[in-house]
């Protein structure tokens, strides 16, 4: 059949239609919103980090839409549970390219569902944006569709080590990791801390992915005399390590990463929680910076009541670096825009907290905070291990 009659009657009519309706070419992009999918834990031992991520993207985006949106077009978002499970993440990711005809992808949580769904994304050509995970698989100059918002495990566990033998003289070290691609990018992480300082770890345990099976893994721990031990997992198991290991009167300093998650882990936690450290790639959300400050306001608008946390506050940080990457568009938004306006756009300030993309590297901030949970169970900043050991 021959187009080309087809073509120009279309040519022909286009002066007749609204503009707003030949501005959106792009999938996911119509004249008056944009969608964006998410897969996430919103259920299960890691649920409550992608239900925190989803708040504070809904936060963010909820703020760019009272302002009259992004070019007068609408952000919205579809999120669906894949409980931190690969396969459940492969299946999520199929349907929001396929049948929800999203954008981009937003807010994924974890290594192994990321590792999944990541190269669906890149065959289909979406952007895979701000992934709760700091692996360095994510982090490869080859995918050019993702964008890392946090610091990678790498650059955590390097903090941890780096302090745990600066701050207080530490050198028995000892590693609890997930036994999967997110645990195993920790213990590398931690592996090479060490070796970079002629050290080992002088015990390794590890646990199934989503469950809370860590007892045998503690007793591996403790044969190992540790003066410290680093884990590498989400809230629940974490904390049912820690509980566990000071029921049975094992307790060397904890420190564990990000992911563990900030509010949930010193619930879970109650009153063990107190001396545990954790580090964060975000600013403390309580701070009197001008991001943190933006967060809460967005938080309050958007659910009264909800408790500002470092992870709600890493899903706003990630809707605000979507907003930009937009922003920079133009109306005319389609997804190799997108992304070339993010990663090749130069510098991004968010309110303060500062992004830098550009040439292979497609992560936006490399810092590291240091907390700990103090006895009422709020998190602290700490400038050294040693003033926040509790004598």
């Amino acid at each position: 059949m021959n187009q080309r009659p087809v073509l120009a009657a279309a040519f022909l009519l286009a002066p007749l239609l609204p503009f707003a309706a030949l501005r959106a070419q792009e999938v996911g992009v119509s004249s008056d919103s944009i969608l964006f999918g998410q897969s996430a834990a919103l259920s299960g031992p890691a649920g409550e980090l992608g239900t925190e991520f989803r708040l504070g993207v809904q936060a963010a985006f909820r703020e760019a839409n009272r302002r009259g949106g992004i070019h007068g077009r609408r952000l919205e978002l579809k999120s669906l549970d894949d409980a931190y499970e690969p396969e459940a993440a492969i299946a999520n990711t199929r349907r929001l390219i396929e049948k929800e005809h999203v954008f981009a992808l937003i807010g994924a949580v974890g290594t192994p569902t990321s590792r999944s769904a990541a190269p669906i994304a890149a065959e289909a050509g979406l952007p895979y944006i701000a992934p709760f995970t700091g692996a360095g698989l994510l982090r490869s100059a080859e995918l050019t569709n993702v964008v890392n918002l946090r610091a990678s495990y790498d650059q955590e566990t390097e903090e941890i080590v780096a302090r745990l033998i600066g701050d207080l003289g530490i050198q028995r070290i000892a590693v609890l990791y997930q036994d999967d691609s997110f645990g195993r990018a920790g213990l590398v992480g931690a592996e090479r801390g060490l070796s970079k300082r002629g050290l080992e770890p002088v015990a390794l345990g590890t646990y199934i992915r989503n469950t809370t099976a860590v007892k045998t893994a503690v007793l591996d721990l403790r044969a190992g005399n540790p003066e410290a031990v680093i884990l590498v997992g989400p809230y629940k198991p974490v904390a049912a390590a820690i509980a566990w290991s000071r029921h049975i009167g094992f307790d060397p300093v904890f420190v564990t990463i990000s992911f563990s998650g900030g509010n949930a882990l010193a619930r879970e936690l109650g009153d063990m929680a107190e001396g545990v450290f954790v580090t964060q790639v975000v600013p403390f959300p309580t701070d009197a910076v001008r991001v943190a400050a933006s967060y809460r306001r967005a938080l309050a608008m958007h659910a009264p009541g909800a408790a500002p946390g470092f992870v709600s506050f890493e899903g706003y940080l990630a809707g605000r670096l979507t907003i930009v990457g937009l922003e920079r568009c133009g109306e005319s938004v389609n997804r190799v825009r997108f992304l070339d306006s993010v990663l090749q756009g130069g510098a991004i300030s968010l309110d303060g907290f500062n992004l830098q993309f550009g040439g292979a590297d497609n992560q936006g901030s490399d810092r590291v905070f240091l907390t700990v949970i103090e006895r009422d169970g709020r998190y602290s900043p700490v400038s050294g291990l040693q003033s926040a050991i509790k004598p």
